[in-house]
């Protein structure tokens, strides 16, 4: 009976300290699982998505098609979206017209085809060309004669056989002729007649491309008829529509940017019309370029313009494409010297296909702005192989 009791007294002592060590483990579980969760979890996060590294050379970014933009500085409220249509400066589209009546002789250029600022692209036979040149030459004949009288002039005063009267007669009549040379000759040359007197050219006072050409061999065309148009592609601006509203908001000087398929091009707000067009109840933005950008006049584009409150706010703005989600959280692929990092960041509003962001980026940093799937794939990749 003793050793049963000995027995069952061991029994239970093991049976405490099995129910003691195991309480305590419990509870050692139970207060430090609290503090052990963040730092697992800010591992996992550091070990997936954000804030890991994707090595990628320029050479391979330009070959994925993913564009480079950088973060820009003002709120996104402050930020006017518009249409607007390519247009050439002044300098940078011709009209070439016909400067007479006459029949078309020849056509020397196409549609599309390049020209250089002075070259001749059309001739139109022409009467008033003749009459022109006849004008001429008859004014430079008038001239030689009043030079060769105004020498036997002077001989003879200088022999004191005539009066100065006659003299001065004949250094009036030599004015006379030289201006009436002039005025022949500038007559000829703009009207562009030939060295044959036969033909009037039809000359681009630009170098650009033939956009537009109505000229038919052979055909009748009266002065002032358009021929053709040439634009240059590098002479360019846009005229942006806006409202009322927001032309008060807009001031000469103001930043602004073009998107386009490759990516934003930057531009500057060079005036605004001072009224609003009757019809359309809107004000005209002259926009000027500072990268062409493969732009052409009539092209239909979409500007942002980046008023004076959107630079002094401090807010940031991505295109919406950028923000990728990773491991449920939005991220932003930043640039750095080997590749991109996924940036967390925190999303405000959303507006006309750009997002405000309010924390994760600073200003200057460059983003993959457009295919940012792309790299989001490349981080999966990488981690389903790790």
């Amino acid at each position: 009976m003793k050793k049963l009791t000995n027995q069952q007294r061991l029994l239970a002592g093991a049976a405490a300290t099995v129910i003691i060590l195991g309480g305590g483990y419990a509870g050692w579980s139970m207060t430090r699982a609290p503090e052990a969760a963040p730092e697992a979890q800010a591992a996992e996060e550091e070990a997936h998505g954000a804030g890991e590294a994707l090595e990628m050379d320029a050479a391979r970014i330009q070959a994925a098609g993913i564009v480079l933009e950088p973060v820009g500085s003002g709120a996104l409220s402050a930020e006017i979206v518009a249409q607007g249509t390519v247009v050439g400066t002044p300098q940078g589209e011709a009209v070439l017209a016909a400067r007479a009546d006459g029949v078309i002789s020849r056509v020397s250029l196409r549609l599309g085809d390049s020209v250089r600022a002075g070259q001749t692209v059309a001739l139109i036979e022409s009467r008033e060309a003749s009459t022109i040149a006849a004008e001429r030459s008859a004014a430079q004949a008038r001239l030689t004669a009043a030079r060769q009288a105004l020498a036997r002039e002077q001989r003879l005063f200088d022999a004191q056989i005539t009066a100065r009267q006659d003299l001065e007669a004949a250094q009036t009549v030599l004015a006379e002729a030289q201006a009436e040379s002039r005025r022949t000759s500038s007559a000829a040359a703009a009207a562009r007649v030939s060295s044959d007197g036969r033909s009037t050219g039809v000359v681009s006072p630009i170098s650009g491309r033939v956009t537009a050409a109505d000229a038919t061999l052979g055909a009748f065309v009266t002065a002032g008829t358009e021929l053709f148009r040439v634009a240059n592609a590098s002479q360019i601006e846009i005229e942006a529509a806006v409202s009322a509203e927001d032309a008060a908001r807009i001031a000469s000087g103001d930043r602004a940017s073009i998107s386009l398929p490759e990516g934003e091009v930057p531009a500057t707000v060079r005036s605004i019309t001072p009224g609003v067009d009757a019809e359309s109840r809107s004000a005209t933005v002259i926009l000027s370029l500072s990268g062409v950008g493969g732009l052409r006049p009539g092209q239909a584009v979409s500007a942002r313009i980046y008023t004076r409150d959107a630079q002094t706010s401090g807010g940031l703005s991505v295109p919406e494409e950028a923000i990728q989600t990773v491991e449920g959280r939005d991220v932003v692929f930043v640039r750095t010297a080997t590749g991109f990092t996924a940036a967390p960041v925190i999303v405000g509003q959303r507006s006309a296909g750009r997002a405000q962001i309010t924390s994760g980026l600073r200003a200057g940093q460059t983003i993959a702005a457009r295919n940012a799937f792309l790299l989001k794939a490349a981080l999966g990749a990488g981690e389903v192989e790790h």
